[in-house]
């Protein structure tokens, strides 16, 4: 063999990535120390907790990154677990040295575009919605990141295919479950048992939505959704108060008795002082063989909430998209393999991409958000 420095070796294994947290081994304190012996390299790796999930794809990575530096070694991979003090500080690095709880999205500065996707009722498809949009994003390059904080009805694990999933907790911060992609987090993931009944109250509510958005390590993202509860709730009112700068998504189909509830969504989001960005109508027709529509719900529901959201704030509120009514669209919900990655060429993937690529291209704009000023004094 020839010979090899253990510099060389931790240079190459400052390209592996953790899994879950996205940033080199290196970087995070996880490699504890290099042995070189004359045909064989031993690396010992520090895991966050002993039952981490994905061990064996940091083994395959750590192995395949120490060969292309030492190509005919015997590579072995000894896994030992982080200590308390060793936890916290790497902890302490990820958050920027902050302890205190923050919501990183709220702060100044901060570059994620804020997705909130709404609803005045449910069963009009905003889940569906949601992890399309996502996955759309992602096809685009974007880093995503999906809050399921529809806390009594969190549908968006099943619906990705990672309903057994539990994410990994260093001290108090919580990793999202690494999913096609994207970063996930549910109250779904986060109950001991997967058929435990959320029963919670407003302020219980406020502190599970807190949760999600200051104790998760998000890392850096460029669009985060988050999935609400139907209606007007407590949920709603407080990411308006977390998360101001938000940007709403309201999701009707086109019957009037659901359009009419979707509107109060859209005020309500006004209300705290957040923009509503756009309609998105779900079940609009169903494509008969013919290549005739069928509108079996009506038609006409996300124009008219569109007209009058759009009457009501001063600027203009569009439809962004008229999704049809699919099989395979709810057998992907059904299944965990959204339409979005399964039939990317259906007429419902090419809508909901569509759609996702005018959220993501757009700026930011000021109109009804709060911009966090405050007189200045008098010198």
């Amino acid at each position: 063999m020839a010979a090899v420095t253990e510099e060389q070796v931790r240079e190459a294994l400052s390209t592996v990535n953790d899994p879950e947290i996205k940033r080199p081994i290196t970087d995070l304190g996880m490699v504890d120390g290099i042995t070189i012996g004359d045909n064989e390299i031993t690396v010992r790796l520090l895991l966050t907790v002993s039952g981490c999930p994905l061990k064996d794809t940091l083994n395959r990575d750590i192995t395949a990154a120490v060969l292309t530096v030492a190509p005919d070694v015997n590579v072995v991979v000894d896994m030992g677990v982080m200590n308390d003090e060793q936890r916290k500080s790497m902890q302490q690095m990820l958050r920027g040295g902050h302890t205190e709880r923050e919501v990183p999205f709220a702060q100044v500065g901060s570059l994620t575009k804020v997705f909130a996707i709404a609803s005045g009722k449910g069963g009009v498809g905003k889940s569906t919605v949601t992890v399309n949009l996502g996955l759309a994003m992602a096809n685009r390059g974007l880093k995503v990141g999906i809050i399921d904080a529809d806390i009594y009805g969190h549908s968006i694990p099943d619906m990705l295919g990672v309903g057994d999933l539990r994410p990994t907790q260093v001290e108090d911060m919580i990793m999202p479950v690494p999913v096609k992609g994207m970063k996930v987090i549910s109250i779904g993931m986060l109950k001991p048992n997967k058929n435990q009944v959320v029963a919670w109250r407003g302020p219980m509510l406020d502190r599970a939505l807190l949760q999600m958005l200051s104790d998760v390590y998000w890392g850096d993202l460029d669009v985060l959704l988050l999935d609400l509860p139907p209606g007007t709730g407590d949920v709603a009112i407080s990411l308006g108060q977390h998360l101001p700068n938000a940007e709403v998504l309201v999701v009707t189909t086109p019957q009037p008795a659901a359009a009419s509830v979707a509107e109060r969504a859209g005020t309500m989001a006004s209300m705290m002082h957040q923009r509503v960005v756009g309609i998105v109508e779900n079940m609009s027709y169903f494509q008969l063989p013919s290549g005739e529509r069928m509108e079996i719900f009506g038609s006409g529901g996300a124009t008219a909430v569109a007209e009058t959201l759009t009457a009501r704030f001063g600027y203009d509120v569009p439809v962004l998209g008229q999704v049809p009514l699919e099989e395979k669209l709810r057998e992907g919900g059904d299944s965990g393999e959204p339409i979005i990655a399964t039939n990317p060429d259906s007429e419902a993937a090419k809508i909901l991409q569509g759609i996702a690529d005018q959220l993501s291209g757009r700026s930011r704009g000021l109109a009804g958000m709060q911009l966090g000023l405050a007189p200045a004094g008098r010198l």
